[in-house]
């Protein structure tokens, strides 16, 4: 089963993945609670240099949850990844927002494959 498995409710998952990497010694925060069942994620990778690169999780048309950069892929000043969740989640409060520190920018929560 992958760790993106629809059938986990999203407070479940979430809270594995805060934990895995908090284990690992990679601080892992979560800002905002969103719906508990099936809310989607807003990861905030903070790059600890004053910038931070934000990813949503989406569905693709089959269903499968993955990630996208939702500001590009290139990081972005902090405040303004920050503007940028306050706007998405005032629009979509089932969000969940996640902060990473993560300086090389990868995202920890990995991939559908993975």
């Amino acid at each position: 089963m992958s760790r993106f498995d629809s059938r986990v409710p999203t407070h479940l998952w979430v809270m594995a993945e805060v934990r895995r990497c908090n284990d690992a010694g990679q601080p892992a925060y979560v800002l905002r609670k969103g719906e508990r069942m099936g809310g989607l994620v807003l990861l905030k990778l903070t790059l600890l240099d004053g910038t931070a690169k934000v990813l949503a999780q989406q569905r693709d048309l089959d269903g499968t949850l993955g990630w996208m950069p939702a500001k590009g892929e290139a990081p972005i000043p902090e405040a303004e990844a920050d503007a940028y969740i306050e706007r998405t989640t005032a629009r979509d409060p089932d969000l969940w927002v996640i902060e990473v520190e993560a300086r090389d920018g990868a995202n920890p929560f990995g991939t559908p494959e993975g």
